[in-house]
Formats: C-alpha cells, structure tokens, sequence
C-alpha cells in the first residue's frame, strides 16, 4: 500500500476516475499465500468469487492450485462454469423455481455442482427441479455456527441430510460461514465455534448413516485460526484485494491490499474536507460515518460521508490538504461492494504501468 501515491502518479490521465485499480503482484502474492496456507493445512481451498466476479482472477486461483470456486447466486456460477471451471459450490440457500429450477439442472448436467441446503422445502424444491437426475446435483446442508444469519441448528444436520438423500439428491456434506469473526478481536473465538458446530453437525450426519466428504467452512477474517481437523476445505473471498476492514481486524498487513479506487479532488470550499468524485455509485454506502467510507492514507484522510457522486474526503486539522485535480488512492473498507460497481478492473505492475484490464464478468448478477 506504500506504493500506491506512486502507482496512481505514473498512471497520470491513462485512468479515468474514478476506476478500481488492481496490482498484480500483490494480487498474485496473496492467491499463493492462501494457497500454500491450505496446503499446509491439509485443506482444499474454494474460493469465493463474491469478492472478485472476475473470470481473469478466478482462473489465476484455479492455476494456483484450487479444486473449484464458490459462488453467491445461480448466475455466477453459470459464468464461471462457461469460463471453464467444472466444481462449483453455492453456498446459498437457492429457492429452486421459476427458471432457477432449469437452469440448476442445466448446470448440474455439465459441471459437478453442489447446492447448499438449509430446510425441508428447499431441498425438496431441488429434487423436483432436478427430477430423474437428482443423483447429479450435489447438496451441503448449511449449518448456524454463530453469525445467526441462515443455516439450521447443527444437532438438526443430521435429519436434513436423510430427507435430501430420500429425495434422491447426493448429499456430500456441511457447510458454514462464521460471519460474527468480521470484527476486531473475534475471528479467533468465531473459529472456535465455527469447529464446534461442524463437528457437532458431522456427528449428526453420522447418527443418521450419512458420511459427510465435504466439511467447508472459512471466511478471510477467520482462515488462519480455521485448521481444526474436522474441516476440509476453505472458502475466503476478500483475501485476493483484502481491505481495510482486514487490515484492522488483523488478518492480512497493509501491504497485502491488492485494490484501490484511484479518485480526483474535484472542489475544495475551505471546509474541514475536500470533495473526490468517488461516491456511492463507487464505493456504495457500507459503514457508518464514525467508521468510514474508505481510507486516504497519503493524507491520514477518510471518506466520512458519501453521495451518489461526491466523497466527503475529512482531513486532520493542519494536515496537508490535496489540491483540486490532485489524483488519490482510496483504499475500500469492504472491498466486495466496490468491485461490484465496475465493469473493469486496471490492473497494473509495481511500478504504475497498466499491464491489462479484467472484466467483471459476473457484475450485478444477483440470481
């Protein structure tokens, strides 16, 4: 992140803001470390694309070593399987009908995908959509580790996964997102509950004669204290960009942020702040003014409060104040949202000169 001031100067008026920009190296340097992480661990690494959408990053993943990718909704994993990735999982409670019920058993004739399930009447929404090829489709029960979010309790894990494989689909294990670990000081403890509620959910699926192959679990906040011998893959997303949300919590340095949104100065009135032409339409309207928007640290400034095109940039009383026309490098409090914004992503090499342009492939695909 050091470099960034420098990287947006050589990029000069080659970029028009505001524009995410991308450094490969760090990108890359981050893909390896994940990978060798689940490597030494004995873990399968999917990641998830929720964070990226990037057919270019998913495939750099893939190569690292992968065995497949995780994805939100229906639609990304359609993109990511025309792009070639054949072992999909997503994670999502999907509510199979309408079009989603052709699609599903389209996609899970071509490609060995597995659907996270998390009630009765969405597995047996799957096993109609499915019909006579329900055996292809492969099902993970979600289970509630904490974040309170979906997924059933994980003593009942054990009962959906009998009536999912009654119904003929292929059940082949859990699943878990420990969302309550995003905080400062809490991935660890969400880490500990996130095993206690798999193992409690593996022992489940046992009582009632269903071995569980697959146990994922993982988020960029909690990997590194995810090695618990019950877990079998990993599934971070935010890790490839990182941000300053995963700088504070602790998981990643600052060096390790691949992405920032290059930004202008565009009015300066006198006011305790400048104006950016970085707003919700970039970097949308996650956090709260106490926390921000996104940082400026080239300035020690932050994004205290967005429109849909102005960034509100607040700067320390008698701080260096950036001049209209002066180019910045926003670093995203949660990058996902950002990347979403874009159609593109620059991408550039350590030293600020653009080395290719990747599309957003799956942007806005929300089902």
């Amino acid at each position: 992140m050091r470099d960034f001031p420098r990287q947006l100067r050589a990029l000069g008026t080659s970029v028009s803001t505001p524009a995410p920009v991308v450094v490969r190296d760090v990108l890359i340097a981050n893909v390896e470390r994940m990978q060798a992480f689940a490597d030494g661990h004995g873990k399968r690494l999917r990641p998830h694309v929720k964070t990226h959408k990037s057919v270019a990053i998913g495939r750099i993943q893939l190569e690292a070593g992968a065995i497949g990718l995780t994805a939100g909704t229906l639609a990304e994993a359609e993109i990511f399987a025309d792009a070639g990735c054949d072992d999909i999982l997503l994670a999502y409670p999907v509510w199979a009908v309408g079009t989603k019920a052709d699609r599903i058993r389209a996609l899970a004739g071509r490609i060995r995908l597995t659907v996270g399930v998390e009630s009765v009447g969405a597995v047996d929404r799957l096993a109609e959509a499915m019909g006579d090829a329900a055996g292809s489709l492969g099902i993970v029960v979600e289970i509630d580790c904490g974040a309170r979010r979906s997924g059933v309790q994980p003593h009942e894990a054990g009962a959906l996964a009998v009536h999912a494989r009654a119904a003929g689909l292929d059940v082949r294990g859990i699943y878990t997102y420990p969302g309550q670990g995003g905080t400062v000081g809490a991935p660890e403890g969400a880490a500990i509950e996130q095993a206690d509620a798999l193992r409690a959910a593996v022992a489940s699926l046992a009582e009632h004669g269903v071995e569980a192959t697959i146990v994922s679990a993982g988020s960029t906040p909690t990997f590194q204290f995810s090695t618990d011998p019950v877990i079998t893959e990993l599934r971070p997303g935010e890790y490839v960009f990182n941000d300053w949300d995963n700088v504070r919590i602790g998981d990643c340095t600052a060096d390790d942020i691949a992405l920032f949104v290059a930004s202008t100065v565009v009015s300066d009135q006198g006011h305790p702040h400048v104006i950016v032409d970085a707003g919700t339409k970039a970097l949308a309207r996650e956090g709260n003014p106490e926390r921000g928007y996104g940082q400026v640290p080239s300035h020690d400034g932050c994004l205290r409060s967005l429109n849909e095109y102005h960034g509100y940039l607040a700067l320390p009383e008698g701080g260096e104040r950036p001049a209209i026309g002066e180019p910045v490098a926003i670093v995203p409090h949660h990058v996902c949202p950002v990347v979403n914004s874009f159609e593109e992503l620059v991408v550039i090499d350590a030293d600020g000169t653009i080395v290719d342009r990747w599309q957003v492939d799956a942007r806005a695909q929300l089902n």
